[in-house]
């Protein structure tokens, strides 16, 4: 039995990289600098908060997982594994994909129909590109983002 079961987590259906190919991974990536320029400016990465009014879909740890799986890979992002809690069978959903470019995250509240993502992605990921990805997935009725920059040198 997982041992997360107990605890009202779900691990997600598949994960992208064994323990073995993420060791190599991370001893091939290790000494590369990800950080990122753009318009001349240098940075860590790009952080978006995303929020969905009149969204659907919030309650399905299932399809949340997927949506946020098809986000990240619109972004050119290599998901690691990922964890969703579904708070009860009406409740909303908590969880988070852990990128090795950084993470995607979700809360939900199925009873006002929202939800609040986090994206926050380093190297030659573009976040951005998760975005639309997201709207056609819990097709909401409106979609508010900010970026913010995070880790700008000088």
């Amino acid at each position: 039995m997982d041992t997360l079961s107990p605890l009202g987590m779900v691990r997600s259906a598949s994960e992208e990289l064994n323990a073995a190919d993420q060791a190599s991974f991370s001893r091939d990536e290790e000494r590369k600098d990800y950080f990122v320029e753009r318009d001349g400016v240098r940075f860590a990465g790009s952080h978006l908060l995303v929020d969905l009014w009149g969204a659907r879909h919030l309650d399905d740890p299932a399809y949340i997982d997927a949506a946020l799986r098809e986000a990240a890979e619109a972004a050119g992002a290599t998901i690691l594994h990922g964890h969703f809690h579904h708070f009860s069978p009406n409740g909303g959903v908590s969880g988070v994909l852990v990128l090795a470019e950084s993470h995607i995250s979700i809360h939900t509240w199925p009873e006002r129909d929202f939800a609040a993502l986090d994206i926050f992605m380093c190297g030659a990921c573009d976040p951005r590109k998760s975005v639309p990805v997201l709207e056609r997935a819990f097709a909401p009725e409106r979609a508010e983002v900010e970026e913010r920059l995070r880790g700008v040198l000088g």
